[in-house]
């Protein structure tokens, strides 16, 4: 399997995570009377899927010899750790809920960001890993400075970053792959005509 057949496999995992990300997203906008306890299980569900999917598209490009892993592994072992934390301590306060949301996305903007670069050699779909990578940095900066601003309004900032992050992942994963495609019928073509 050759790097961009690799980095096609793990555009799969970073779909995944965009889907459950963008699942987040819509209970909390569907369900805004969630209590802070439902919002941290769904929030530290949904780290550490992203956290496993992003570990795992990291651990199948060094697999193949990728140089873009590292961002992948350590923005995926970032959302474990967070996911671990909810989950091992749910009796956190809600300011903490919201730094920790905060701490997470910037986090994972700047590894966002980092894979982007990385991966744009060339290869359609980049751009979105990229603003997806700077909108978390912004929605983290927001949340940050600006945490005590309404339980209702960070709800609602939570749930359409989620789903716009999300989308951000899956059109990603899907100018990969329609890349992929039309480079296997472009190469098809040739072997055809020779």
């Amino acid at each position: 399997m050759d790097l961009d057949k690799a980095l096609t496999h793990s555009s799969r995992f970073l779909a995944f995570s965009g889907l459950a990300a963008i699942a987040f997203g819509i209970i909390v906008l569907v369900w805004p009377g969630l209590s802070l306890e439902a919002l941290i299980a769904l929030f530290g569900a949904l780290a550490l899927v992203y956290g496993v999917l992003g570990l795992a598209a990291g651990l199948n490009l060094l697999a193949h010899r990728g140089t873009d892993w590292v961002p992948y592994v350590l923005a995926g072992l970032a959302g474990i750790a967070i996911g671990a934390v909810t989950f091992f301590r749910p009796g956190i306060t809600a300011l903490l809920l919201l730094y920790l949301i905060a701490g997470w996305a910037i986090v994972t903007g700047v590894f966002e960001i980092m894979a982007a670069v990385n991966v744009h050699g060339g290869r359609s779909g980049a751009f979105w890993l990229g603003i997806g990578g700077l909108l978390s940095i912004i929605f983290g900066a927001v949340v940050a400075i600006w945490p005590i601003s309404g339980a209702l309004a960070i709800l609602w900032l939570i749930g359409v970053y989620s789903i716009v992050f999300g989308l951000t992942r899956v059109v990603f994963a899907y100018r990969v792959h329609a890349v992929q495609g039309g480079v296997r019928r472009a190469l098809g073509r040739v072997e055809a005509r020779s």
